[in-house]
């Protein structure tokens, strides 16, 4: 009996375990053979260089944007309401005229004004206002806006400029491209001084095209005081991107 089991151990270990011992080595061969590929890949991917550029372009201004306030004081508030009516919606149907765009109302506003004397409050009249804002070609913005007074317009609350969509969207566009450009040239700059060369780039990130903002001339100015000729100037506007690539070498 013993000898039987001895030999049918044996007979076992020649079937089956002399073949896994023999594949032994492959297997750990095949071990060792992964991990220098892994330590490589992750080598590789600690050669990156990380670069941001950035890139601004000037475009002219070729539109305003205006806000005509009308403000009136009466001794009542009926009769400061009406009268405010009255002038908004003439100084309304003049804008209409004008053929100017978006426009609309921004604000209205009546409150009491109250004299103070002897420490006691005394109410005087009542102040009403409303102001309205459109956008108009800023060549014909000068003669609008002295055009406004006889309509019924008594301040000026807010001048901007801005350009058109499309310059704007131009502008985008190339303020992208200048700051790809700017930010693969940083990368060769830094890497031809250490002896290295830019490979792929495995990652690119854009950080924004951002559209410029309004340009403000004044506010709150009295159109009273203003003189008979009106040269309303735009200037440029400054469209900003920003690009950042990650670059192996």
């Amino acid at each position: 009996m013993t000898t039987q089991l001895c030999r049918g151990s044996r007979s076992t270990l020649l079937r089956y375990g002399l073949p896994l011992l023999l594949g032994l080595p492959l297997v750990i061969g095949s071990i060792e053979y992964l991990f220098p590929q892994s330590a490589a890949a992750q080598e590789q991917m600690m050669r990156t260089l990380t670069v941001t550029g950035t890139g601004d372009i000037e475009i002219p201004t070729s539109l305003t944007l205006v806000q005509l306030g009308v403000e009136v004081q009466e001794r009542t508030a009926e009769a400061t309401q009406q009268a405010i009516a009255q002038r908004s919606s003439s100084l309304v149907e003049f804008l209409r005229s004008q053929n100017v765009s978006e426009l609309q109302t921004t604000g209205i506003n009546l409150y009491a004004r109250y004299n103070y004397n002897d420490g006691r409050n005394t109410l005087i009249g009542y102040t009403g206002s409303n102001t309205v804002s459109f956008q108009v070609p800023t060549d014909r913005a000068g003669e609008i806006l002295d055009q406004a007074v006889s309509a019924g317009a008594t301040q000026i609350n807010g001048v901007s400029f801005v350009a058109t969509d499309a310059a704007i969207a131009a502008a985008q566009a190339e303020a992208l491209r200048a700051a790809t450009q700017e930010a693969q040239q940083q990368a060769d700059v830094v890497l031809a001084s250490l002896g290295l060369s830019r490979q792929e780039i495995v990652s690119i990130q854009i950080n924004g095209a951002t559209p410029p903002p309004m340009m403000p001339m004044y506010e709150a100015a009295m159109l009273s005081d203003r003189a008979a000729s009106s040269p309303v100037i735009g200037g440029d506007q400054t469209v900003s991107a920003s690009v950042t690539l990650q670059i192996r070498y």
